[in-house]
């Protein structure tokens, strides 16, 4: 992981003592759980959500071979996940179809899988940034966004606005993941001091399994809208990150644990 957590932490243990709960496992969890290591933290990985086949597959099958045979000006990817299940299909883009990705993380996957990103939100990486940035001399044509099931509409009515035939196809269903009981027990004694909530799927699942948290346990959204689903779900917000990374995220923890503790100091 690179970027505001890397160098200059190599020595910060800032986050000594504290258990922070990782939602998310694989190679994201364990990049995380490396990171927070370094800030002198004790990751606590758990997954709270994975993802599953849709139960109906043919229309994704449908969509995917329409892409392939180059129906689509445009091909929206939301998250690694979605790339995930493009690989698993071994799903070929033609020339003719640009991609776009939601954020930086995201079009990175896709460079990782061997698809070319044509373009990415700057500022905002969400729909609502994509959206936004949209270049105005490349609005036309057919666009096949495959998401989660559980997706917001947000996106498909932003270019369902802009002007665009827009084609949302379920890829995957996000299921909730019941955590342990010792994950359960030290989120609710306070062993647990913070909790990294990284969507809107996390947070519900945080509410629903883990609420209440104790006062003293610190919840740390990535991004604005991730914090505003976590209100949404009930439960408190004390960090937002900046940017919709991993690497932001730890780095307003960080920032927050400092904090804290010079508030604390005599």
């Amino acid at each position: 992981m690179t970027g505001s957590g890397s160098a200059s932490a190599s020595a910060d243990k800032t986050l000594a003592g504290w258990r922070v709960l990782v939602p998310r496992g694989g190679k994201w969890g364990d990049g995380v759980a490396a990171a927070l290591r370094v800030h002198g933290a004790t990751p606590v990985i758990a997954p709270l959500i994975n993802f599953a086949s849709a139960e109906d597959p043919a229309p994704l099958a449908r969509a995917l071979e329409e892409l392939a045979q180059g129906q689509f000006d445009w091909l929206v990817v939301t998250s690694a996940t979605t790339v995930d299940v493009l690989k698993s299909q071994s799903v070929r883009v033609p020339e003719t179809t640009r991609i776009a990705a939601v954020g930086e993380t995201t079009a990175a996957a896709l460079g990782l899988a061997g698809y070319a990103v044509d373009f990415a939100p700057s500022a905002d990486n969400s729909a609502r940034g994509l959206v936004k940035e949209w270049p105005s001399a490349a609005i036309h044509g057919r666009v096949l966004i495959p998401q989660s099931d559980i997706a917001e509409p947000t996106l498909k009515a932003g270019l369902l606005q802009l002007g665009f035939a827009v084609e949302y196809v379920t890829a995957y269903r996000t299921v909730g993941v019941e955590v342990a009981e010792k994950v359960r027990t030290d989120a609710a004694t306070g062993r647990i001091r913070a909790v990294l909530v990284t969507s809107g799927s996390v947070a519900r699942q945080v509410a629903e399994q883990l609420a209440p948290l104790p006062e003293r346990t610190v919840v740390a959204c990535i991004g604005p809208r991730t914090a505003f689903d976590a209100r949404a779900a009930g439960l408190p917000v004390h960090v937002i990150a900046e940017e919709r990374s991993a690497d932001s995220l730890i780095a307003a923890l960080v920032e927050y644990a400092a904090e804290t503790e010079e508030e604390g100091a005599p």
